[in-house]
């Protein structure tokens, strides 16, 4: 133990549930809550144990040894104590391995970790809170690896069958499209990009603004360059007056504002719903350079992987990714073929962000960002807006473009949601909802003409493209070998329109931008062939969901 000479920040917020595990390094012991009854370990801290749902919960004393379950080397981010590189990991508590927790691995070269290496905790005191760190052992031990709670390919067993015959699906369909325009740094209202795509949605599905009365958005927050203030904004700036709004981030990841359209339809809450998503995250990091706005939060965070510098998304899917490449054999050319496809794409794309073509050497000669990830596995930050109307099938068949038609969704929750203690070997959230959706059609993976899966980095495509069936689980680095699989003219055509690597990050809409395009013959150079059948992917890590759309009715 001993204190650090400059205080890490943030540090995480101490409250009534979790005071015991950030200063159990006092006394030099970890401790992790307990289940009295079944004796599990439970961790984040519960009122309720997940395994036998006894309210009796304690706090037991641990030895401190785990086993080393993933680690990324950090090289991009850097917090105030803690500067790049560092060792961002996950270790597997000896006592019960399903507890894991986010650390740093320190005292060593990171070339010389193993996963399943044997490390001891080691508390580093930063104020009134005692990080658990951890060191490999003197001994140099080796331990199994944790199970995984459900197998990659046993999810579709928990799927919950359909609860009538009906789909509520078939009560609505896509009726219009619209974007803004797609730039790094526009220095404009974020509200005048919305207004701007929400008119274009509005006027490609034939309607006028006293035609809508349902809206839709995620996240519905204004924070950090994510939004414009959701409904409340668009409302107040256009006097809808809806008669069903739908807004926050606990849906079906991004493209959920479009999935809640449908059952808003469905269930006679509206008849044209303008689903729409704004980001202006370039800007707000310019406006931050210049002083002119401030991040939110503070030095506490309710967080259990920001205090070690696990503060991006990446780094979260860099430890699965290392965990796919160690069970699979994926390599990091595995993951270039999707940067490069997306690129590939981009060509072809006017509004695309980056469209100049990029080799395999220059994938592989990227600036790190946290390993295996480098500067081309990483969507583009950008400012933009796209809006899509979700309309009734009656009204859907006057419409002047060709209306887009849900056949099925996937959006059930199979494991758990802690970014840690969740899936093993892929994205979380996404095995689940796309053995959901399966479920709920006859359709299969050989149906499909075009996919439009999520790629905030290239390790969330592969985690779909195993995860809905166009290739075995663990089968992605046969499957993607040379590109050729998922080029326009391949098996299946992968992000048309370049992805969010290169075309920009909208969140998952601007996919659904896409499949429309595709589906309606409108995608000009990039289109694909006899394009009816398209499936596309929104989020993954928080709950998401996944949309099979097609052309007839």
């Amino acid at each position: 133990m001993g204190l650090h000479p400059v205080s890490r920040l943030p540090l995480p917020q101490l409250t009534f549930d979790n005071e015991f595990f950030w200063t159990s390094g006092a006394d030099g012991v970890l401790r992790i809550q307990e289940c009295g009854d079944c004796k599990a370990l439970i961790h984040p801290p519960q009122p309720v144990c997940r395994y036998c749902h006894s309210h009796k919960m304690g706090v037991r004393e641990v030895s401190g040894r785990a086993a080393l379950s993933a680690f990324t080397v950090n090289h991009r981010f850097s917090i105030p104590g803690l500067p790049a590189p560092y060792v961002v990991a996950q270790v597997a508590v000896e006592e019960d391995p399903r507890v894991r927790l986010t650390t740093n691995i320190i005292d060593c070269d990171p070339d010389d970790l193993e996963l399943g290496q044997v490390v001891e905790v080691v508390f580093e005191q930063n104020d009134d809170v005692w990080l658990p760190l951890f060191k490999p052992t003197s001994e140099l031990e080796t331990a199994p690896l944790p199970d995984d709670e459900i197998a990659p390919q046993e999810f579709t067993k928990f799927v919950r069958p359909m609860l009538t015959a009906e789909k509520f699906e078939d009560a609505a369909a896509i009726t219009g499209i619209g974007a803004s325009k797609l730039g790094r740094r526009l220095m404009v209202s974020p509200l005048s990009l919305t207004i701007e795509a929400s008119e274009a949605a509005i006027a490609d599905a034939g309607l006028t603004l006293a035609d809508i009365d349902g809206l839709s958005t995620y996240p519905a927050i204004d924070a950090m360059g994510m939004g414009e203030g959701g409904v409340t904004a668009l409302e107040g700036a256009l006097g809808i007056r809806p008669t069903w709004i739908n807004g926050g981030m606990d849906t079906f990841g991004p493209g959920g504002s479009v999935i809640a359209a449908v059952m808003a339809v469905a269930t006679g809450m509206a008849r044209h719903v303008l689903c729409f998503r704004t980001l202006w995250e370039a800007t707000f990091n310019q406006l931050m350079k210049e002083g002119r706005v401030s991040p939110p939060g503070g030095a506490r965070v309710n967080n259990w992987q920001a205090p070690f510098g696990a503060t991006s998304a990446a780094h979260t899917l860099a430890l699965n990714a290392q965990r796919h490449f160690h069970r699979y054999g994926t390599t990091k050319e595995t993951l270039g073929w999707i940067a490069l496809n997306q690129r590939a794409n981009a060509a072809l794309n006017p509004t695309a962000i980056y469209r100049d073509p990029i080799s395999m050497a220059d994938y592989l000669a990227a600036r790190p960002i946290t390993t295996p990830f480098g500067l081309y596995d990483c969507d583009v930050p950008c400012d933009g807006a796209v809006a899509v109307v979700v309309s009734a099938v009656d009204a859907a068949v006057d419409a002047p473009k060709r209306p887009v038609y849900f056949e099925a969704v996937g959006t059930q929750i199979i494991e758990r949601t802690d970014w840690d203690q969740t899936t093993l070997t892929h994205e979380p959230q996404v095995l689940g909802q796309a053995a959901h959706l399966w479920t709920r059609t006859s359709l299969r993976p050989a149906d499909v003409d075009v996919a439009e899966l999520y790629d905030g980095f290239t390790f969330n495509c592969l985690s779909w493209l195993e995860a809905l069936g166009f290739c075995g689980i663990g089968e992605a680095k046969d499957f993607l070998d040379g590109g050729t699989a998922i080029a326009r003219d391949g098996a299946i055509p992968l992000n048309t329109h370049g992805g969010q690597l290169s075309h920009g990050r909208t969140h998952g809409m601007g996919l659904i931008y896409e499949a429309v395009s595709q589906l309606r013959g409108e995608a000009g150079e990039r289109q694909v062939d006899d394009a009816r059948v398209a499936v596309v992917s929104s989020g993954g890590l928080t709950p998401s969901g996944v949309m099979l759309l097609r052309t007839e009715a």
